[in-house]
């Protein structure tokens, strides 16, 4: 009795927009790129953090000025918690400036049957975008 309240309440509070249409299939686009370049750096949830770490690392010990590091979603947490740690590691020599925004990320709705037509819906994705600068040379005496 008790849980097939509970199904009710869960099924009764999801959002109607997110319940899949049985006429098409979802195909997630890949969100765009702001910026390219050597200091530019891509959080993922599926990369191994300690990879990321290691790479971000690298970069900024090869005399980098800056990197930039862009998260969404579900990956925020990961790009925070490596943007935290690499101000850790190099101990006052870098600084962080982190900004916030929302994504829209576009998805294409291909039809499963002949009687419905291609198309697309956008839903939003939160993001965020820390610049990891350096504040003094490391090795140098202050």
């Amino acid at each position: 009795m008790a849980d097939e309240n509970i199904a009710i309440k869960t099924k009764d509070t999801k959002n109607p927009k997110r319940i899949p249409n049985k006429k098409h299939a979802i195909k997630k686009r890949l969100p765009i790129r702001p910026i390219e370049g050597d200091n530019v750096i891509f959080i993922t949830k599926k990369t191994n953090f300690k990879a990321q770490l290691d790479k971000c690392c690298d970069i900024l010990s090869k005399g980098e000025k800056e990197i930039v590091l862009h998260g969404l979603g579900a990956a925020i947490q990961r790009c925070c918690n490596l943007a935290l740690q690499l101000e850790i590691l190099f101990s006052g020599a870098c600084k962080i400036e982190v900004n916030t925004g929302t994504v829209d990320i576009v998805d294409d709705l291909e039809p499963l049957t002949d009687d419905v037509d291609y198309g697309t819906q956008v839903r939003h994705s939160s993001s965020i975008h820390i610049r990891i600068f350096r504040t003094a040379m490391l090795g140098a005496n202050q």
